[in-house]
C-alpha cells in the first residue's frame, strides 16, 4: 500500500471534489439551498430537511479542525447562523424536520435522530469557534432528548414526536423505514452525537447516557450473529428487517469510537468484542471489486446496488478492523474499497453518484444533493483516513 499516494488522493477528493461542489451551494440570503437534480439542476425553492443542514455544520467545522482552511470555517458559520434561527423550535425546544425555502416551518416533527445531528454539528462548531451559543444550543437539545424521549421503563428513547412532543403516530424517519418505537438508526447517531458533545461538555449525566447507549448497541441492538437489528417495539421486542451491511460496518468502528472518547478503559474492554464482531458481519457484504452491497431483504433477496454512503463507511470500517483489532487484511480491504469509490462514485464535476447500479451504471432517478444526499459520510471518511494515517 502506497500510504502517501492514498492521502493525498483522499485529500484531493475532500477539498477539491466534496467540499469544493457543497461551497457551490450557499444561499447568500442564508443557509444553503435544499436539492440538486441529478444533472446539476439547482431547486431554489425546494424544502430544506434538517439532517442535511445539520451535517453541513459538522462536516464543514470538522474539515476546518483538519485542514485550517478560513472558507470551511466561514461556511460552518454561515450553517450555524441560519440553523440556529430556523430549524429551532425557540417555544418548545427541539429542531423541526424541515423548513421551506424561505425558512418558515414546515415539517414540525421532533424526529430522535434530527436532534442527534443538530448536536453533533452543534458540537463540532464548538471545537472550532468556542462559540457558547453553539455549545448551549447543544447542550439544551441533550435536556431535550433526556427530558422528552428518553423511556425510563425499558431504555433507549422513543423514535419521534409531535412538535409539542406529544405521541406521533407516525414515527418513521424516511420512505425507506417502517413505523417502529425505537431503532438502530436513531439510537446509533444518538450517541454518535452524544459522544461527540462529550469531548467538549464532560458532564457525567452525559457520560452516564453514552455508556448506556453502548450497551444497548451490543445487547440489544447487535445480533448474536454480529448484523444489527433495526426496528423494535417499546420494549426492544425486534421487528424484522434487512440485515443493512452498511450500519454493520460503520457501527463497528463508531460505537468503539464513541467508547473511546469517555476515556474509560472498562468501557472501551467491553465494546471492543462487539465492534469486532459488527465488522466482520458487515464484510459479509464485501464483494471482490471491493464494493459492498446495500443490503439483504428479509425474503432473503439482496439490493446490491452500491451507495455512496456504504462503500465510505466500508473504507473506515475495515481500517478500524487493521488498526484496533489486528485484523492484517483490514487495510487491504479498505484500500480496495476506496479504489472502487474513485472508479465509480466520485463525479468529475462535484460530489458522489447516489449509487451504482447492479449493471454499473449511476442511479440517476437520485439527487445530488437533497434532504438525505449530505456531505457527511464522504467527508468524514475522508477525515478519517487522513487521521488513522497521521
Amino acid at each position: 500500500m502506497d500510504t502517501k499516494q492514498l492521502l493525498e488522493d483522499v485529500q484531493s477528493v475532500l477539498e477539491n471534489n466534496i467540499l469544493s461542489y457543497w461551497l457551490t451551494l450557499k444561499d447568500p440570503r442564508g443557509g444553503f439551498y435544499g436539492e440538486v437534480l441529478y444533472d446539476g439542476t439547482i431547486l431554489y425553492d425546494a424544502p430544506r430537511g434538517v439532517i442535511l443542514n445539520a451535517r453541513i455544520i459538522w462536516s464543514f467545522a470538522a474539515a476546518y479542525a483538519a485542514l485550517h482552511k478560513t472558507e470551511y470555517l466561514v461556511a460552518a458559520v454561515h450553517a450555524r447562523d441560519y440553523f440556529l434561527d430556523k430549524f429551532c423550535d425557540h417555544k418548545y425546544g427541539g429542531v423541526y424536520w424541515s423548513v421551506d425555502s424561505q425558512g418558515e416551518r414546515l415539517d414540525t416533527k421532533k424526529q430522535l435522530y434530527a436532534q442527534g445531528f443538530a448536536i453533533y454539528g452543534l458540537s463540532e462548531l464548538y471545537k472550532v469557534t468556542k462559540d457558547d451559543e453553539a455549545l448551549n444550543a447543544a447542550v439544551n437539545l441533550f435536556h431535550v432528548v433526556e427530558t422528552k424521549f428518553r423511556d425510563t421503563k425499558n431504555g433507549g428513547y422513543k423514535e419521534a414526536l409531535a412538535r409539542d412532543f406529544s405521541p406521533l403516530e407516525d414515527m418513521s424517519l424516511s420512505a425507506h423505514d417502517i413505523n417502529a418505537d425505537k431503532t438502530m438508526n436513531s439510537h446509533l447517531h444518538i450517541l454518535e452525537a452524544y459522544a461527540n458533545l462529550y469531548k467538549v461538555w464532560p458532564d457525567e449525566s452525559l457520560k452516564d447516557a453514552v455508556e448506556a447507549l453502548l450497551d444497548i448497541v451490543g445487547t440489544k441492538v447487535m445480533g448474536a450473529d454480529g448484523h444489527l437489528q433495526l426496528y423494535f417495539h417499546d420494549d426492544w421486542t425486534v421487528i424484522p428487517g434487512a440485515v443493512s451491511y452498511g450500519h454493520d460496518i460503520e457501527t463497528s468502528w463508531l460505537a468503539l469510537e464513541c467508547a473511546m472518547a469517555v476515556k474509560d478503559i472498562d468501557v472501551v474492554t467491553r465494546v471492543r468484542p462487539w465492534a469486532l464482531a459488527m465488522g466482520r458481519a458487515g464484510n459479509e457484504g464485501l464483494l471482490p471489486d471491493g464494493s459492498m452491497l446495500y443490503e439483504k431483504l428479509t425474503d432473503g433477496t439482496i439490493d446490491s446496488s452500491r451507495q455512496w454512503w456504504v462503500q465510505a463507511e466500508a473504507v473506515v470500517g475495515n481500517l478500524w478492523l487493521w488498526k484496533y483489532h489486528g485484523d492484517a487484511d483490514g487495510a487491504k480491504r479498505a484500500v480496495s474499497a476506496w479504489k472502487y469509490i474513485q472508479e465509480h462514485l466520485v463525479r468529475p464535476d462535484g460530489e458522489w453518484h447516489w449509487a451504482i447500479l447492479p449493471d454499473g451504471s449511476p442511479d440517476m432517478s437520485q439527487p445530488r444533493a437533497g434532504f438525505w444526499k449530505c456531505p457527511y459520510h464522504n467527508t468524514r471518511m475522508c477525515l478519517q483516513v487522513l487521521s488513522i494515517f497521521d
